[in-house]
């Protein structure tokens, strides 16, 4: 079952009066699109958070649909050419389930479908050209939403154009649609798995949404030898405490995925009642550190508003420099120092 409306919703859960007063139409919003997996978890109040529409949605006026510049830096209709080594294809507008932070929301749910044959054919022109493109994040939308065909199709047009290029395989479908990961998925996935490597970008905000079916789609791309690495969007109201974040990271490595980065949330118009002050995040991270290894820990990073790009937040441990001696403070609050000669 796919939810699709309120009215479909209500029979699932007793609404709130923000909830029930959300606007579709309002420019700033997405459509509300719940798959049957998130309904099975969506009594948790961070599911619900992340996948219930608010009218908070539609009042907020902070930032604009495009803070990261990506129309200004796109290259063709689908590929995003923003940074000097990689670039981003979107495959697709279309997820099986619509987040409500989602930062793409000028595209995303905008119903334009899948990349067209013409669209991956220009991509694929670019890449060849431009040598100094090393990553391309296939994203969207999320990927997974085509049919093996179509992605068997846009795999086999990128790497016959550039086969050392690396490709990052951006998805939320673990946690909308486990089941989407078929042993016939896996098999033409294989086809494609020589030269470059893929890794898997995977977005598990919650320990709550690692469940059983993920976790056996998971081992899929183990037996393939792709590495997996977690893109986590720090969350109000959603796991924005240290208890969730430790949760969260120490299950993402017992299941063989690296937490990669704790983002930020952009300043994306519709999303002000889920992004954290900067100050509780920062005050997170450094707590964080305490309780985390550094193979466990996440890069706490924001995407710079106006396309200013990503950069690490974290606490600054340097107290003082003299012309020989640097001095820093531990995590525990004492100081210790290093020499700049030797």
């Amino acid at each position: 079952m796919t939810i699709t409306s309120l009215d479909e919703l209500k029979s699932h859960l007793n609404l709130t009066e923000k909830e029930l007063h959300w606007e579709e139409k309002a420019e700033n919003t997405l459509p509300l699109l719940i798959s049957q997996n998130i309904l099975s978890l969506i009594d948790n109040p961070s599911i619900r958070r992340q996948f219930v529409p608010s009218e908070e949605e539609n009042i907020d006026t902070i930032g604009n649909l495009d803070p990261l510049k990506e129309e200004d830096n796109s290259v063709s209709s689908r590929l995003i050419h923003r940074y000097p080594n990689r670039a981003a294809f979107l495959t697709t507008d279309r997820c099986f389930a619509y987040c409500r932070h989602c930062f793409r929301r000028r595209f995303t749910g905008t119903m334009t479908g899948p990349a067209s044959e013409a669209e991956i054919a220009e991509a694929a022109a670019y890449l060849k050209e431009h040598k100094e493109i090393k990553e391309v994040l296939l994203t969207g939308g999320d990927l997974m939403t085509l049919s093996d065909e179509k992605l068997d199709y846009l795999l086999h047009s990128f790497k016959s154009a550039r086969e050392d290029i690396i490709y990052r395989l951006c998805t939320r479908a673990l946690v909308s649609s486990p089941e989407r990961f078929t042993p016939e998925f896996f098999k033409m996935l294989e086809k494609h798995n020589h030269h470059a490597p893929f890794f898997l970008m995977t977005q598990f905000n919650h320990a709550i949404e690692i469940t059983e079916k993920a976790i056996d789609a998971l081992i899929g791309f183990v037996k393939l030898g792709i590495p997996m690495m977690n893109q986590c969007v720090l969350l109000r109201g959603v796991n924005d405490t240290l208890d969730q974040q430790i949760e969260l990271c120490n299950k993402l490595m017992y299941n063989r995925i690296k937490p990669y980065y704790l983002f930020q949330g952009d300043l994306v118009k519709g999303t002000a009642h889920l992004r954290v002050p900067l100050s509780k995040g920062l005050a997170l991270e450094k707590e964080m550190r305490k309780h985390l290894s550094g193979l466990s820990m996440p890069q706490y990073t924001i995407d710079l508003p106006s396309g200013g790009g990503k950069v690490i937040l974290t606490e600054n441990y340097l107290v003082s420099r003299d012309r020989n001696l640097w001095t820093f403070k531990t995590p525990d609050g004492e100081e210790r120092s290093y020499p700049e000669d030797f």
